[in-house]
């Protein structure tokens, strides 16, 4: 399996438990789970790298489950439950209810932060990476520092009554630290796209924006600065200017709930997945200023205890990745559909995230690599000819039926001549 993982620039999870890698070059998906042991409550719930090599992923599990995954040997090399002592890096973990845990290196004690109920994302500050912020449905956004976790740094202030003197509900669906600044963006259930700016004396957004009439999903940002890339339950994605609050343009193409966004940290791509249970790869330089507005249908959420917010932390040089939510499909083959801008991975089931590799999504193996693997698997084919027997005579059942063949084609001669005569 470590040819095949080590192919896979695209991470995906599944309800069933099953991580998915999947290959662009190769145009295939392959699934990395023993299918023996498979149950609901391995339901993968948060994607995330280990390391600044990402030769590990982290899988976090609806069972509290955190399993680790090498790339370079594709198996999984570890699994401990959250609660116990870890080994190795300290654990970052986060669930619905709003408990923050923070696994350290070598002791079983554990920083217990409390952000509040409802929790629904969790991310890291890349540049103060002992920093985090949480938000939820009316849990505003607030910035821990996981050295002095007694109380949030930074609480954002809801904003201003509307018109009629009603207070404005808050739903923190998604949140991203603004590279070299002290900003935060985030995205809301009510189709909103706020700045705020902790070095400020206001709590309250530095900017406001809306998009569309439908709750926000997820954001990320792109590579290159000024701009978010923001999805909504209807399947529309767009990219938003973070300076002037405007809609930069749309992307087309997906069709249910955006439930996962990740953007390539050095290319002009954007991974998206969602309820149509399709795996899209865009190009944000090609992209369409149209989208279709189709309406939608409430679901139902069952409360769940899982990990649903997961990073790996190294102090004091802190090393973070971002995470992703999804779920994917038993074993299969899948088809990637290749456009001029965009591609298309059908998983037969619905996805909640996805995690992007920092190189060319669609780098090719190298070509000695390809030439052994196809030699190798011609020798095989050799071999498997080479031990077949040759069929030298025919059956007598054969032989018997084409006598019979024969026998009746005379006689159908014969009497054709009669008949002329």
């Amino acid at each position: 399996m470590a040819d095949k993982s080590q192919i896979c620039s695209i991470w995906v999870g599944s309800e069933t438990g099953i991580l998915k890698g999947v290959s662009l070059a190769k145009k295939q998906a392959f699934n990395f789970c023993e299918m023996s042991s498979l149950s609901r409550d391995q339901e993968v719930c948060a994607l995330c790298w280990g390391d600044a090599q990402e030769s590990e992923v982290l899988v976090g599990c609806a069972n509290g489950t955190v399993k680790t995954f090498s790339t370079e040997k594709g198996i999984f090399t570890e699994s401990r439950q959250c609660g116990d002592g870890t080994q190795g890096n300290a654990l970052v973990t986060c669930v619905e209810s709003g408990l923050v845990n923070v696994w350290k290196e070598g002791s079983t004690d554990t920083v217990e932060i409390n952000a509040g109920s409802n929790v629904c994302r969790m991310r890291q500050n890349p540049s103060q990476r002992h920093r985090v912020a949480t938000g939820g449905k009316e849990n505003g956004l607030k910035v821990w520092d996981l050295e002095r976790p007694e109380s949030p740094i930074f609480t954002a202030k809801n904003v201003r009554n509307d018109w009629l003197d009603l207070r404005v509900p808050e739903w923190v669906r998604d949140m991203a630290f603004i590279p070299d600044s002290e900003k935060i963006v985030t995205c809301t259930g009510h189709h909103q796209v706020r700045v705020y700016d902790p070095a400020s004396p206001q709590r309250r957004p530095v900017l406001e924006a809306e998009f569309g009439e439908y709750p926000l999903t997820a954001l990320s940002l792109p590579c290159s600065p000024g701009s978010v890339v923001v999805g909504n339950t209807q399947g529309q994605v767009a990219m938003l200017d973070l300076r002037k609050g405007l809609v930069r343009g749309c992307l087309k193409g997906l069709a249910g709930a955006v439930r996962g966004l990740q953007c390539h940290p050095s290319l002009p791509l954007v991974a998206s997945c969602g309820l149509d249970r399709f795996l899209r790869i865009h190009s944000l330089e090609a992209r369409s200023l149209q989208h279709k507005v189709q309406r939608a249908h409430k679901h139902a959420h069952t409360r769940r205890l899982e990990i649903n917010m997961l990073f790996m932390v190294i102090y004091p040089a802190v090393s973070i990745w971002p995470f992703a939510l999804l779920r994917t499909t038993p074993r299969h083959q899948v088809q990637i559909i290749q456009q001029t801008h965009i591609q298309h991975v059908y998983l037969k089931s619905r996805l909640n995230c996805v995690l992007l590799s920092s190189r060319d999504l669609e780098a090719r193996p190298p070509a000695a690599d390809t030439d052994v693997e196809v030699k190798e698997k011609d020798e095989v084919e050799d071999e498997v000819w080479d031990t077949m027997e040759t069929v030298t005579e025919k059956s007598k059942k054969r032989q018997t039926e084409e006598k019979a063949d024969s026998v009746g084609k005379k006689t159908g001669a014969k009497k054709r001549k009669t008949v002329k005569k």
